[in-house]
């Protein structure tokens, strides 16, 4: 096998591994449903909790536990990744409108695309650049609604967002800056964060009583979306091609919405299908781009 081939099947599977990452994340929104009336500080650090639980045990038992030996930049960055991205984001729901709020925090997987042109130095292309577009176009159409009002008084949740939006992209892209950094060790910086959100939660949000049905959600978060998402993510980012996951990260919210929709939380409307036309397409040009170009 050439050089050339086994790095585009590295590539490959990297990039299906970040794919993956991006459908458990499509499970957030339901699960987090599922878990009302929690806190969401408090379902923060246990969803990460038992995301760094879980991982923990998998390095334990592939005896890889030494790869949470990191040094303090590796640490930095996972921690301002993992542990500030939520503070931001949980910080921009609480002082902002949370519609509002959430579309502006979508900016992250533009970012990606344009920060691994920037900071990555890959090339973008102007098929790149106009499926990330219809990917950004089909994400506001949905978020958006029927119309997205910015209040002035808002201004620190809606700056709160945006900085959630570029803490994610960078931490995104920086990673593969720090390919020598094991994917094992995204237990730590989630038990790590994890931490932080509980002493947050009892800082600043009242007691909660948690039923079973409760721990059940938190189990099923840690499984998917607050724990192995994160391990695929970094594996993703690191092996795959950035450029195209981040187009393809527009999905998630299409993909949230349908799957409310299926449990019951709404009803099929045409402006979610015209949202998923524009992200569906947005991702087939963009995996067209990489197809055709590297």
């Amino acid at each position: 096998m050439s050089v050339a081939a086994a790095h585009a099947g590295t590539t490959g599977s990297g990039t299906m591994a970040g794919c993956a990452a991006l459908a458990l994340w499509a499970f957030l929104a339901p699960l987090t449903r599922l878990a009302q009336p929690t806190p969401p500080l408090l379902l923060t650090a246990l969803g990460l909790a038992a995301g760094g639980m879980f991982g923990l045990a998998a390095v334990a038992a592939r005896g890889r536990l030494s790869a949470l030996r990191q040094g303090p930049l590796a640490w930095t960055h996972g921690l301002a990744g993992i542990g500030g991205y939520h503070a931001l984001y949980f910080a921009a729901l609480g002082w902002a409108p949370a519609v509002e709020a959430n579309l502006l925090n979508y900016a992250w997987p533009l970012l990606i695309v344009l920060f691994s042109g920037l900071i990555g130095g890959l090339r973008l292309g102007a098929r790149r650049l106009l499926g990330v577009g219809m990917g950004a176009a089909g994400a506001a159409l949905l978020l958006a609604g029927g119309g997205a009002a910015f209040p002035a008084e808002a201004w620190a949740g809606f700056a709160c967002a945006l900085a959630a939006a570029v803490v994610w992209a960078l931490y995104s892209v920086l990673a593969a800056r720090l390919g020598s950094v094991p994917s094992e060790a995204v237990a730590g910086f989630c038990l790590v964060s994890a931490a932080a959100a509980w002493l947050a939660h009892l800082a600043l949000e009242p007691p909660a009583a948690l039923e079973a049905r409760h721990w059940t959600v938190v189990a099923l978060m840690g499984l998917g979306p607050t724990g192995a998402a994160f391990f695929l993510w970094d594996h993703g980012m690191k092996r795959g091609d950035p450029r195209l996951l981040g187009t393809l990260a527009y999905a998630v919210p299409v993909a949230s919405t349908l799957l409310l929709v299926a449990a019951g939380e709404g009803e099929l409307s045409a402006r979610m299908l015209v949202a998923a036309a524009l992200v569906s397409g947005g991702g087939l040009l963009a995996a067209s781009a990489g197809r055709r170009r590297g």
